[in-house]
């Protein structure tokens, strides 16, 4: 895929942004994801030309670091927790009830762009486990039979 001329010019803006940051990358690679949703190796390639940091190491850090995304994420992010406390009360049927109804696997989006799985490993809300978020708002103690109910009020929302 390459970058439209749009994207480079906003790009190398991000990267000139920061030129004068002692560590710029995590700030210049986190505003791209924040932008387009991904950081793909186009970008990744743009930012080393802009600022010299070694592609590879640019590659290592996107790929490091869960929040960052090599390719585009649905509208809905849906994050099921498999952290101890939710997998003792049953997340893992939860993510297999999420995966037979949209058709995808962790890190995985479905075709109609709406939806994105990730397995997560904690997300902090043991009390309510087994715990599901998405979009940042936390579904508590889901069981595998709502599943169908959250992912047709996400697709609601897309209708109305």
């Amino acid at each position: 895929m390459a970058l439209r001329s749009e994207a480079k010019k906003d790009i190398v803006a991000i990267c000139a942004s920061h030129k004068e940051e002692p560590s710029p990358l995590m700030i210049i690679l986190e505003e791209i994801q924040r932008k387009y949703g991904y950081i793909p190796i186009e970008a990744q390639e743009l930012v080393s030309e802009e600022t010299g940091i070694p592609l590879v190491e640019i590659y290592g850090v996107v790929t490091f670091y869960n929040f960052f995304s090599l390719t585009p994420k649905g509208k809905y992010v849906v994050g099921v927790c498999l952290g101890t406390a939710c997998y003792v009360k049953n997340s893992q049927a939860v993510l297999d009830e999420f995966e037979k109804l949209l058709g995808i696997r962790p890190g995985e989006t479905s075709d109609d762009g709406l939806f994105t799985i990730e397995a997560l490993r904690c997300i902090g809300a043991c009390a309510l486990a087994p715990a599901v978020s998405i979009n940042g708002k936390v579904y508590p103690m889901v069981q595998p039979g709502q599943v169908a109910g959250i992912i047709a009020e996400c697709r609601a929302k897309e209708e109305a």
